[in-house]
């Protein structure tokens, strides 16, 4: 089971790659292309997956709250991330789902 983990580990850290990966080549002008919005999805997937196999199968105590936390953020990157994949976002909008993908990774390195 440590091998299932560590595969959905590099898996979530993909996503994340592809959210601000893709949230970085656009900063001149801001639009959502379709790895955030793939980054985002594997995202949601993966990180539910890894707290079901760190709780089930490792044995594993996890901070609830933390993840709590962490699920509402990358459901509302994965929501606008989803939501502006064909139509034309706002900047304001560009920039929520990568700050909040930013948040994300500042959430699961800072929280004790």
């Amino acid at each position: 089971m440590t091998l299932l983990y560590d595969l959905l580990l590099v898996l979530h850290f993909i996503g994340l790659a592809a959210i601000i990966g893709g949230y970085l080549t656009v900063l001149r002008s801001p639009r959502i292309v379709v790895g955030m919005v793939h980054g985002s999805l594997l995202q949601v997937v993966t990180g539910l997956l890894l707290v079901g196999v760190a709780e089930a199968a490792l044995d594993a105590d996890v901070d609830q709250a933390k993840i709590g936390v962490k699920l509402v953020v990358a459901l509302v990157v994965a929501a606008l991330a989803f939501a502006y994949r064909k139509r034309d976002a706002s900047p304001a909008v560009v920039h929520t789902v990568g700050g909040l993908a930013i948040l994300n990774v500042l959430i699961a390195v800072l929280w004790g």
